[in-house]
Order: structure tokens, then C-alpha cells, then sequence
């Protein structure tokens, strides 16, 4: 309740600040040392356009035996699917600690909580910028606790349990982020099970999610799975002896949460890692490997079909624009920024802010034929990495906005 409060007078307070006399306005330097049990931090001379080449460092304090709660009320930066120009980190902690997010474009993600009383926020942006920068509210909270221990921590026994607040009696609270460090012998693996799942469901888990990651960072580069929905993911392997699990909820919806289970493993356990996914569970059809031939693409390339008669067939069906196309061997490399999922399947599809992207790949680089910038509905399967796969037979053909409605109708389609 105190939290609640707290957050409501920020919100308050920067009301009158956002609708009051411009004089009355804050001026917003590049970083600082803030402290006390509430604040309102922004990006350099909002809410005018933040400058280039800059890097701001913002150190959050709230008093011994509290937790900070972050919410950004404005987030305004260059967009890109990877956040690697102009971006806002936020940290659990400030000297070597975990990150909690890094964000850019204007999707504004839910609440961050640490898991201390220091909070580092870090905002980037390089020789071209674009928007006004980001403009956020801070509020001391008494961190969720279950008997003496807090939500998350190291874990080195050679078998645990990890579990949501409130689990089982009551849904997981609003607003909280956990960490579970998971640390094996050098010589052995990690595996976790999780035994009852449920977390509110988002196409592609926005709002509330499992991350797991390998090694002892939160890195996109490194993550496993992102997990959400109300069936379990399956089992989980690590790479190394370190693994990092992560749970974050936002500050609307929340569900019954979770129960997991992890153990060390020898090294040499067969092991089958999850391919990279950032989609809810269940998946509606496995992946199916497609090998590449010279024999396949020396057929004729002609489309047969309909998006219709091709559906039930494909893996996933998507409309996207093609950003980047790069030539391999006798395949091209493709990103696709995606307009519509119709049927996701297994296809490994990332988030930034509000644009997904995905990888395909055209085994054939001729056929079918598309072009960078060009707008096409792709029907097709996936391989054990969750990339998209389109072979000559697969259905390809170019996407105009007049069709949306037309293509509306195979969501509702029952295979």
C-alpha cells in the first residue's frame, strides 16, 4: 500500500510538472547522484531533443532496506529492432550489476524494480538523434519478501527450487523483477524443469515474462528463452556452469506465477537447449529442418496456390518488410520487419520497443524472388533456430495494405 501511495504522489507531482507553467519546469542535466524516497529523473534538455554523442549516468538512492521502482511516463529515442544507437540501460544496482532493460523508440516497457536501494540508469545516443529523450519517476518500496528470503538471489546447491512471490496462495504482485543467479561446478551443466507455469499471456510477452539466459548477465545475445502464457516451457539446458532467470511483471495484470526446479548435470549430458524464442508457449508445430540442394533450386520457380491452401501447411505465415538481404553461397540472409503474424509456429521473432523483426532465410536466393524494402507475406517453416525457411514451393507473394482485410480471415482459419 505505502508502494502504491509512493507511486501515486510521483505520478502526482509530475502531473503538475508536465501541466504546470513552463518556468515551474525543471531543467534535466546529463546524469546525476539522486536520492530520497521519490524523484523525477529525464534525458538532457527535455523536453526539447535530447543532444548527440552524449552518455548520462543517473545513480538512484532510496533509503536502507528498500527496493527502487522505475516507470518511464515519456520514452521518445531513435528507433531499432536492436536498441544499438541511441538507448536507455537501466541497472539493479550501480557498480557491476545486473541490467534490468535497455530501450529505445517510444514502447514504453512496465515497471523496473531493483533488487537493492541503488538503481543506475545510463542513456546513450550517437551523432544522429531523434526524439525527446525520456522522461521517468522514481519511488522508494519495501522489496516482496517470502519468510527471510527476497524474490531471487545466488543459488549453488546442486539442486533447488525458485518460485514467484505469493506462490501458492495468492497471484505474483504487480511490479516486481527477480533474479535467480543459478551456479554450477566448473565441469557441470545446469538443467531447469519448471512444474507449474502460468504468467499473463502477451503474443510476445511484453508485459509479463521468464528470460532465461546463459552465463550470470542479463544479454539478448546470450538468452535462451523468453517464456509466457500457462504452459510450462520445456526443459531448459545451460551451455556453462552459470546460468540467470529472470522474472519481470509490469504493473497491470498479473497471474498465478510459477514453480521451477533446476539441477546440476555432468557436463557430458546430452543436452537439447531450447532454440532462441521470444513467443509464448505453446508453440503450435515443431520446427521441421529443411536441408538445402543444388536440386531444389534448379525447379521452376512459379508459385502454386493460395495463402488459403497453403496455411495449415506452413509453419508460420507473417507479413513484414524486408530491411537487410545478403547473399551466402547460393542463399540470402534476410530481416524482415514484421507487419502481421498471422500464425507464429516456432519462428523466433524479437521486440524493440514496438518493432519485431525476425530472420528468414531464402534457400534458393532466386526463387522466390523479393527485394529489400518491398512489402510480402511469407508462408513457410522453421529450422532448430527458430529462423523462417522458404523453399520454392512454399507460398511468397507481395503484401499491399488493401489486402490486410482479405488475409484478416486466415487467422480464423482451423486446420
Amino acid at each position: 500500500m505505502r508502494r502504491m501511495c509512493s507511486v501515486l504522489l510521483c505520478a502526482c507531482a509530475l502531473l503538475l510538472l508536465l501541466t504546470g507553467d513552463a518556468q515551474a519546469r525543471p531543467t534535466f542535466a546529463c546524469g546525476g547522484n539522486v536520492t530520497g524516497d521519490s524523484g523525477v529523473i529525464g534525458s538532457q534538455g527535455y523536453p526539447g531533443v535530447y543532444p548527440p554523442n552524449t552518455k548520462c549516468v543517473w545513480r538512484i538512492t532510496v533509503p536502507e532496506g528498500k527496493v527502487v521502482v522505475l516507470t518511464f511516463r515519456f520514452l521518445d529515442l531513435e528507433s531499432d529492432n536492436l536498441c544499438r544507437y541511441d538507448y536507455v540501460d537501466v541497472y539493479s544496482g550501480h557498480v557491476n550489476s545486473q541490467r534490468l532493460g535497455r530501450f529505445c523508440g517510444t514502447f514504453r516497457p512496465g515497471a523496473l524494480v531493483s533488487t537493492g536501494n541503488k538503481m543506475l540508469v545510463q542513456m546513450v545516443s550517437d551523432a544522429n538523434t531523434a526524439g525527446s529523450g525520456f522522461l521517468a519517476v522514481f519511488s522508494a518500496a519495501h522489496p516482496h519478501e517470502r519468510g527471510d528470503q527476497y524474490c531471487g538471489g545466488r543459488l549453488m546447491k546442486p539442486s533447488g527450487t525458485f518460485k514467484t512471490p505469493n506462490w501458492p496462495e495468492k497471484d505474483y504482485p504487480a511490479g516486481v523483477t527477480c533474479s535467480w543467479h543459478i551456479i554450477a561446478p566448473k565441469n557441470q551443466i545446469i538443467e531447469v524443469k519448471f512444474e507449474k507455469f502460468d504468467v499473463e499471456r502477451d503474443n510476445y510477452c511484453r508485459y509479463d515474462y521468464v528470460a532465461i539466459f546463459n552465463g550470470g548477465e542479463i544479454n539478448d545475445a546470450k538468452r535462451i528463452g523468453k517464456f509466457c502464457g500457462d504452459t510450462p516451457p520445456a526443459p531448459v539446458f545451460s551451455e556453462g556452469n552459470q546460468l540467470l532467470i529472470q522474472f519481470l511483471s509490469d504493473l497491470s495484470l498479473t497471474a498465478d506465477g510459477f514453480i521451477g526446479h533446476y539441477k546440476f548435470r555432468p557436463k557430458k549430458f546430452p543436452t537439447t537447449t531450447m532454440p532462441p524464442a521470444t513467443t509464448t508457449q505453446p508453440t503450435t508445430t515443431r520446427p521441421i529442418p529443411l536441408k538445402y540442394s543444388a536440386a531444389l533450386c534448379q525447379q521452376k520457380c512459379k508459385r502454386k496456390g493460395t495463402p488459403e491452401s497453403h496455411y495449415c501447411s506452413s509453419n508460420f505465415v507473417i507479413t513484414g518488410t524486408v530491411i537487410t538481404a545478403v547473399m551466402r553461397g547460393g542463399s540470402m540472409y534476410a530481416t524482415i520487419s514484421i507487419i502481421n503474424v498471422y500464425k507464429e509456429g516456432s519462428l523466433a521473432i524479437q521486440q524493440a520497443g514496438k518493432t519485431m523483426s525476425t530472420k528468414i532465410v531464402i534457400l534458393c536466393k532466386k526463387c522466390p524472388s523479393v527485394r529489400r524494402g518491398l512489402n510480402y507475406i511469407f508462408m513457410g517453416q522453421t529450422d532448430e533456430e527458430g529462423r523462417g525457411m522458404i523453399a520454392p514451393h512454399h507460398f511468397v507473394m507481395a503484401f499491399k495494405a488493401k489486402n490486410q482485410r482479405a488475409f484478416n480471415v486466415l487467422k480464423t482459419k482451423r486446420c
